[in-house]
């Protein structure tokens, strides 16, 4: 597996396996099936309600825990640093983890600095080895490391074929924050999965459509964390590293991008059914 060397020296899979949206009551089923064909990063949040059941599918792999970057998501409303820091910690309860890969504020909240303190000092505490930040755009991202010691090692937020996130892109690469693409394959919306533009690229390297929507964000270094409940999809998935796309290709592709994200996320995610992807 490819990794991204983030800003703290880490090393991160620049492929994962996400978990938005995916039934607490099967997670668990997902993550061993994801971690057999090969996944080691692997997403999840506090909002997602299914933390547990990643760490429960961990640890009944029998790989061990230094192979895996899990990461994990804060949401908790305003909480003072103090709240911010046991909020952190209430996820490693629930993981029954030591410690966890990557911790994001999982959007803006209005006290982002408290909570940065906070997991500025997890990371010395030995609970978290790495922090970044998700949803975040250039005012809350600029506002936050002005008077940070430490800058995110990522920032992850809305990226696809359809919203390419090229300023955003460009900004993180200022500050030497990778960019990670939520919803790579745009939840499925768009009719990414017979879009003519990827159609055409990916019969030319025998690759599926969303294969090469996949490969053109990590291409460009954007981690991805695509989701599916369907372990020949999760293969399919992992299946972009023995092709390139040629300039022209990218060119096409690059083309495809509207400048604006996809109306009404994340509540109209919740119209569509996992089960597709």
């Amino acid at each position: 597996m490819e990794t991204i060397t983030l800003n703290n020296g880490m090393k991160m899979p620049i492929l994962g396996y996400g978990v938005y949206l995916v039934d607490p009551a099967v997670t668990e089923r997902c993550v061993l099936d994801a971690i057999s064909v090969g996944y080691r990063s692997l997403d999840t949040a506090q909002y997602y309600e299914n933390e547990a059941m990643v760490a429960s599918a961990v640890r009944k792999s029998g790989v061990p825990r230094d192979e895996f970057f899990i990461t994990s998501k804060l949401c908790q409303t305003h909480p003072s640093y103090a709240q911010a820091k046991e909020n952190v910690k209430g996820s490693l309860r629930r993981m029954k983890l030591d410690y966890l890969d990557l911790m994001l504020i999982h959007w803006p909240m209005g006290n982002d600095s408290d909570i940065w303190q906070a997991f500025e000092d997890l990371v010395k505490e030995g609970y978290l080895r790495a922090i970044g930040v998700s949803n975040f755009y250039p005012e809350t991202y600029e506002a936050l490391v002005k008077n940070a010691s430490v800058i995110p090692v990522l920032n992850q937020i809305e990226t696809h074929v359809f919203y390419q996130q090229r300023p955003m892109v460009a900004l993180m690469g200022k500050y030497g924050t990778a960019v990670e693409s939520w919803g790579p394959l745009a939840e499925g919306m768009n009719g990414i999965f017979t879009h003519p533009v990827l159609t055409e690229v990916g019969a030319a390297h025998g690759k599926t459509a969303a294969q090469v929507a996949l490969r053109f964000l990590i291409q460009q270094n954007i981690i991805v964390i695509p989701k599916s409940v369907h372990k020949e999809r999760m293969i399919q998935n992992m299946d972009v590293f023995d092709f390139s796309l040629s300039d022209d290709e990218m060119a096409a592709v690059r083309a495809l991008d509207t400048g604006h994200n996809l109306d009404g996320w994340p509540a109209d995610a919740l119209k569509y059914d996992p089960a597709q992807w």
